[in-house]
């Protein structure tokens, strides 16, 4: 990858604003150098799971992995560069579960095969924040911290994005607009309820889950026509005619 400033991904670029540099400072080449920078995200993770954001600390991150400060400024110039790298991480794992549940051939096919596709999608992503250490921690901080908010708004709008074009493929004749909106909406609705989970703790995994998932599905049958083709379509008295919104089985 190159190190040209403005071709690092954007959770690695200095942020433009007034506030704490996220950017990570140094990419490990070496394997010692490798090991020593997986092991401060490693320890960081346990020291958030275990103090949470508040008391979260380089201090106290460099004396549970038995290292000197300045060989964790070598890397990470203050602790919301690590949560950066932290959230970064996370929300990569997140998203490599989409391409197993929502497919062309899936958003092409019933209404209930769709339902059970986002369920599973759902169920998934609170899944893997569970069992990623801190988890829960990483994803109350990109919320919580402004400074960290850019991590969390890149990672949805770069999935929507993705989504808008499977959907232009499964959709052709569907509003470009409306169809960049319901994608944009369903990724804050997936990370919304696995907060909801996280805070809700005897609320059903299942249950909500299987909620949003109908709420979501249910909406294909709204899909309205591009304004092209309706302008396109013609009746043969020679007006424009309004073609009926898309139905879903």
């Amino acid at each position: 990858m190159s190190l040209n400033n403005n071709r690092l991904p954007p959770t690695r670029r200095k942020s433009r604003r007034s506030g704490p540099d996220l950017t990570v400072k140094t990419q490990p080449a070496q394997r010692r150098a490798t090991e020593t920078f997986e092991r401060i995200l490693d320890v960081g993770a346990r020291v958030l799971a275990d103090v949470g954001i508040d008391r979260f600390s380089t201090n106290l991150v460099c004396e549970r992995a038995g290292i000197s400060p300045p060989a964790l400024y070598r890397y990470f110039p203050n602790k919301y560069a690590l949560l950066c790298e932290l959230g970064r991480r996370l929300m990569e794992r997140q998203n490599e579960v989409i391409p197993n549940w929502i497919t062309r051939e899936v958003l092409m096919g019933s209404r209930a095969e769709l339902e059970r596709a986002l369920q599973g999608l759902l169920l998934d992503t609170y899944r893997v924040t569970r069992d990623t250490t801190a988890g829960v921690w990483i994803t109350r901080a990109l919320r919580a911290l402004p400074v960290l908010a850019s991590v969390r708004l890149e990672s949805h709008a770069q999935v929507a994005q993705a989504q808008t074009a499977l959907m232009q493929s499964a959709y052709p004749g569907a509003d470009v607009e409306e169809l960049r909106l319901v994608s944009r909406v369903t990724v804050e609705l997936i990370y919304a309820m696995t907060e909801l989970l996280f805070d809700e703790s005897p609320l059903s995994a299942e249950a909500v889950s299987g909620f949003v998932a109908a709420m979501v599905a249910s909406y294909r049958a709204r899909l309205r026509p591009s304004r092209a083709r309706v302008l396109g379509k013609r009746a043969p008295s020679g007006k424009p005619t309004t073609a009926s919104p898309r139905r879903g089985p």
